[in-house]
């Protein structure tokens, strides 16, 4: 047995499923952070912190929580550099202090008629009250250069603040919190099918994948199993969308790179598929497809028939663009740029290719044997707690949720940029300023769905 699990296995227990959240006191915490297991994700409700982890030694999911000790709880940045974001978050939403951690902002620029407005009591605004600043220029020979939050173009509103010692980038420092959408007050008190829309509406490049995730959550609080058919057609949703977002993020690095002809193949690429699923699901991001308990409605025949043809277009059209980004311009500057533990830019976007190949292999497979039945069964008003994961093309996203009498009681939703900011961050770091651009790009950074 790995130390995590010797550490948890003792405390109380919550039935959550597919996996019980441990009660942990703040001294079998504070052990557990210290433990090497990768943060996942970390939220609250009014009473206490909750944090998700997987143990790489087990491989094993660990859902903890922590009770509030006059308002504080041991502080996971200290040992888990990334979970100062959601440090900023809990204190931003619920008032909760990490002790002996991050104390800055995330989500509140001042603006709110009300702080910590998910708390049992939300305090009031004071009168005073300024947006968070960013760090201040360490050395009179060094100057910031502002990126955001808005910029050319359309894109998601976010500041990226470089430190600069020349041309060279010495700090990247990340502010997001410009879209804050309140998702988790609209999500509470309402049933699971009404809640769903919010999910969907999180993060449009991942609208399946947060759908599925929320539905799979719902799904094991009441212990149902979403119909054959469901599960089929969910599957070949999110890896349509899966293939559409990473052609978006391809086109993107090729075009920041002026790669032209790459960047229309992709982008034709993904306007044919784009085209097919309104066609096959009715909506360009098959949004509110995917609802608790299974789909919302079948998939068109003829538009699954038309799918198929656009997806053996792109089979072909695949090895000629995995040239594009293996030669020339492309592999010249995506090569040694924005280098972390994941490889290089260029490794990044081999990574998409391949991903693309096998998930258009899936599509396929799928659309050949798609099961026959029902679509969606109904959800029994009980109480129960969940967590629902799905893969996204960005990354894992994890909802967890509690039902109080078929009522949404609590509920998080973990979208990939809390884990890619980070990485954004040090993969900036000791890189030229003209790369920014192009190194955020390879990273495919989310925004809206971490601005909740």
């Amino acid at each position: 047995m790995s130390r995590a699990l010797e550490i948890v296995e003792p405390a109380p227990r919550e039935p959550c499923r597919p996996w019980p959240r441990h009660v942990l006191s703040a001294a079998q915490w504070s052990d557990l952070v210290r433990e090497p297991v990768t943060l996942l994700a970390a939220w609250a409700d009014p009473m206490q912190v909750l944090a998700l982890f997987e143990d790489p030694f087990s491989e094993t999911i660990l859902l903890v929580s922590v009770a509030m000790d006059a308002g504080f709880y041991p502080a996971l940045s200290p040992h888990h550099p990334g979970a100062r974001f959601y440090e900023r978050m809990i204190r931003d939403l619920w008032g909760h202090m990490a002790a002996g951690g991050d104390d800055g902002s995330w989500l509140d620029h001042g603006h709110w008629p009300h702080s910590k407005p998910l708390a049992i009591r939300p305090g009031p605004r004071p009168p005073t009250a300024d947006p968070p600043e960013f760090q201040p220029v360490p050395e009179d020979t060094l100057m910031q250069w502002p990126i955001g939050p808005i910029g050319l173009g359309i894109g998601e509103a976010h500041h990226l603040r470089l430190t600069l010692d020349g041309t060279r980038i010495v700090r990247a420092e990340s502010r997001l919190g410009y879209t804050h959408k309140g998702a988790l007050t609209l999500m509470r008190s309402k049933s699971p099918r009404i809640a769903a829309r919010f999910a969907a509406r999180l993060a449009g490049d991942s609208t399946v994948a947060h759908s599925i995730a929320f539905a799979k959550a719902t799904e094991a609080a009441l212990a149902v199993l979403a119909p054959p058919r469901a599960v089929g057609l969910r599957g070949l949703m999110l890896r349509l969308e899966r293939i559409a977002t990473n052609l978006d993020d391809l086109g993107t690095i090729a075009g920041m790179v002026g790669a032209p002809e790459a960047q229309a193949r992709c982008g034709v690429r993904q306007e044919y598929l784009r085209r097919g699923l309104a066609d096959a699901f009715g909506h360009r991001l098959m949004m509110d497809c995917v609802v608790p308990g299974g789909v919302s409605a079948d998939a068109d025949a003829n538009g699954l028939a038309a799918l198929r043809q656009v997806l053996a277009a792109l089979e072909d059209e695949i090895p000629q663009i995995r040239y594009l980004f293996g030669t020339g311009v492309l592999a010249a500057r995506l090569t040694g740029l924005g280098v972390i533990a994941g490889g290089d830019a260029a490794q990044r976007c081999r990574v998409r290719l391949r991903a693309i190949d096998r998930d258009t292999g899936a599509a396929i497979d799928l659309l050949t044997d798609l099961p026959e039945g029902q679509l969606a069964v109904v959800l029994p008003l009980e109480s129960g707690e969940g967590l629902g994961k799905a893969a996204s093309a960005r990354g894992d996203i994890w909802h967890w949720l509690r039902l109080d009498h078929g009522q949404i009681a609590a509920v998080f939703p973990r979208d990939p940029g809390w884990a890619l900011w980070p990485l954004a961050e040090a993969a900036l770091a000791s890189s030229e300023a003209r790369d920014a651009g192009s190194i955020c790009a390879s990273l495919g950074l989310p925004v809206s769905g971490m601005d909740l």
